[in-house]
């Protein structure tokens, strides 16, 4: 049976009570009444700022994850240290989350470890890219190799066989990012469908969503299509309903937003030599201890400590 494509309906059904992460996200990304929206998150902080935003699911990305921890997209962060940050995300936010995984770190053995190691964390789904280990970013250069299709489609099966139904698998194939066309990207993407991938990925460093409409297009909704248009903006969300698109990903805007507004306050207080300017234009303290709900604290204070202890 193929996947329906969705109609341009945004409101969603109620979730269901004591539905798990995988369970919710898989809903999101299935669901035929409306287009998903995943916002990205670095950190626990920029997770629960976008839970406060409104959004239902998180992204994990590989790029913000290790831009933030001072490393390059180029699998020089470790999967432990990204499956620490998630545990944090997961934790701050109790949203479901799809995790940016590169490739798996390797071979099939790594990626399934991977894959168990974020169920533990609370993770909801990962995303396996077809890139050769070590990876560069997307848009990084122009030399982007591709794993061999079968090598790839073992990761899957393994991460399918160690986590089945418990991570959400979304395999992304990066044949359009290495220039192949669309005839290898639809190749690959039927076979990780066989490999019992949830839903497809595809990739495009393009400014317009060309390829990806005509990816979509060729491909009649076989599995649910997820996309990521950081470089294609300025298509209009309503081209992406019309070509039955599931899922899209604003996969690196929190990180980018976070060094625009870091760079900009450093710059006036240096300049200014002073921090009356920038008080207007920056969170108070009061949102922060909001944000991180400090009220629970003082309620959990008065419900256990003593009164002589309580702040």
């Amino acid at each position: 049976m193929q996947y329906q494509p969705r109609s341009s309906v945004i409101n969603r059904p109620e979730r269901s009570a004591g539905s798990s992460p995988s369970q919710i996200l898989r809903d999101e990304i299935c669901s035929k009444s409306a287009i998903s929206f995943l916002m990205e998150a670095h950190d626990a902080l920029s997770g629960a700022i976008a839970k406060r935003a409104g959004f239902k699911s998180l992204w994990a990305s590989g790029l913000s994850i290790a831009s933030s921890l001072g490393y390059r997209d180029a699998n020089e962060a470790s999967w432990s240290q990204l499956v620490d940050v998630v545990e944090r995300i997961v934790d701050s936010t109790e949203l479901p989350v799809l995790v940016d995984g590169d490739g798996g770190f390797g071979n099939f053995n790594n990626a399934r470890l991977l894959a168990r190691k974020l169920h533990q964390r609370g993770a909801a789904g990962i995303a396996l890219e077809d890139s050769r280990f070590p990876k560069i970013n997307s848009f990084v250069g122009d030399r982007h190799p591709l794993a061999n299709i079968d090598e790839f489609s073992g990761r899957l099966r393994a991460v399918k066989d160690t986590v089945a139904d418990n991570l959400v698998l979304v395999a992304r194939t990066e044949a359009l990012i290495a220039g192949h066309g669309i005839d290898e990207a639809i190749l690959r993407a039927s076979a990780y469908a066989a490999a019992g991938a949830d839903a497809i990925l595809i990739h495009s460093r393009k400014n317009t969503a060309d390829e990806i409409i005509a990816f979509a297009a060729a491909w009649r909704n076989r599995l649910p299509v997820v996309i990521v248009p950081t470089r294609y903006y300025r298509t209009p969300v309503s081209a992406y309903r019309d070509a039955g698109i599931s899922t899209v990903i604003w996969a690196n805007h929190s990180m980018r937003a976070a060094i625009a507004a870091m760079g900009n306050v450093c710059g006036r207080i240096i300049a200014e030599e002073s921090i009356a300017g920038i008080e207007p234009d920056i969170a108070t303290l009061d949102e922060v201890f909001d944000l991180l709900r400090y009220d629970e604290l003082a309620c959990a204070e008065a419900r256990y400590l003593p009164p002589d202890q309580q702040q």
